[in-house]
């Protein structure tokens, strides 16, 4: 099939928060990339426990296969779904775009690696769309840190804005695009994940609505400040992180330490079996949750003030929490602070892009956002 002009892609993300599968048909051409349709396909709750349950402890080689397969089959009903809703064809669809659900995430040591599973070759059975996958490792291959990779899409759909901007994504991690002379990129740290998990362990909700339950609580300064002082804050660019150090073990692990002396006197009359949070019993479930609000307004205000940024666009999950917009808005009192258009699908429209980048073969401009030796070709084709 020939295409000119305009061409359609589907983008699809599962991100760290594990909320669901954004899913996403654009049309994309060399100056614009225009959303079309999009769904959030529900993940399965034992699907996204394993996962969680993978990340923070043990698996093994079979369960990793599995998962990757299951997934795959996610993906590609994720995919038919938005196909029969949108009423489109899937030879229309020139590809796909498929970020995968990342597993692990590690830039540093000897041997980094980045790991996201969604057989790329079940996808394209199922659908009889081409895939592009695969796209951080190429990356990391060229000594990058295989992450962020938004920035070069928010440059491509912000970059007519003539003002300092900052686009903040706020999704289970946040990261922060700097747009100037030189495109600038990195996490800033935790963004949905730490609350989204601790109001799951306490409220058995997936996340909490609008900030409603952070709202009810205190922030606790003691914790906050314990927490701001992990060195990944201080760290400078180019960095990334996830789910493997932003979890509710490293929480565990600040609050021992930021507490010790409270902390051995409940140890003392702890029973051995008892569940690794019991400990929180000596800080309100709530204050917890306002202090890891406050933790991912902070971290992210501290970078947008330090960048002269005199506009803030805010785009991911976290954009429709109220209550940290509104902590957002205060900690930046002189920031303009808007909310993207396609707010919530801008990571999903990416991965469209990024497919009909490597369609077209053409590298995409990361080496000054990931420390990559070069800018390359992203992504495997599976067709």
């Amino acid at each position: 099939m020939a295409y000119s002009g305009k061409e359609k892609y589907i983008g699809i993300m599962s991100g760290t928060s594990l909320d669901g599968v954004d899913v996403v048909l654009c049309e994309i051409d060399a100056q614009s990339c225009e959303l079309v349709y999009e769904i959030s396909y529900p993940m399965p709750v034992e699907l996204k426990d394993e996962i969680i349950a993978m990340i923070d402890g043990e698996t093994t080689l079979e369960q990793v296969g599995a998962t990757d397969h299951r997934l795959g089959l996610l993906f590609a009903e994720a995919v038919a779904a938005l196909l029969e809703a949108s009423q489109y064809d899937a030879g229309e669809i020139r590809a796909i775009g498929s970020h995968g659900q990342t597993l692990w995430h590690a830039p540093q040591g000897e041997y980094p690696f980045t790991m996201q599973l969604g057989d790329p070759s079940i996808v394209t059975a199922r659908t009889g769309i081409p895939v592009v996958a695969d796209f951080r490792r190429k990356d990391m291959a060229l000594g990058g840190q295989g992450a962020p990779f938004a920035p070069a899409f928010h440059k491509f759909i912000f970059g007519n804005i003539k003002e300092r901007l900052a686009v903040v994504n706020i999704g289970g991690m946040a990261n922060i695009t700097l747009l100037g002379e030189k495109l600038i990129g990195y996490d800033t740290g935790p963004g949905n994940v730490l609350m989204d998990a601790w109001i799951g362990q306490h409220q058995n909700t997936p996340y909490d609505k609008d900030g409603a339950w952070a709202r009810s609580g205190r922030v606790d300064y003691k914790l906050l400040d314990a927490m701001m002082a992990d060195a990944y804050f201080a760290k400078p660019y180019p960095k990334s992180t996830g789910r493997e150090k932003f979890n509710l073990g490293w929480v565990e692990s600040v609050q021992r330490s930021a507490f010790s002396a409270q902390r051995e006197a409940l140890h003392s009359n702890a029973n051995n079996n008892s569940s690794l949070f019991t400990l929180h019993s000596s800080l309100p479930p709530e204050d917890v949750q306002r202090t890891l609000l406050e933790l991912t307004a902070l971290s992210i205000s501290n970078e947008v003030l330090k960048s002269g940024s005199d506009v803030a666009i805010l785009c991911g999950g976290g954009a429709k929490n109220g209550f940290l917009v509104e902590r957002l808005k205060a900690l930046m009192p002189g920031v303009e602070v808007g909310i993207a258009k396609h707010a919530d699908q801008i990571e999903a429209m990416c991965f469209a892009w990024l497919a009909y980048k490597r369609l077209h073969k053409e590298p995409v401009n990361l080496k000054d956002v990931t420390g990559a030796s070069d800018n390359t070709l992203l992504g495997g084709i599976y067709e």
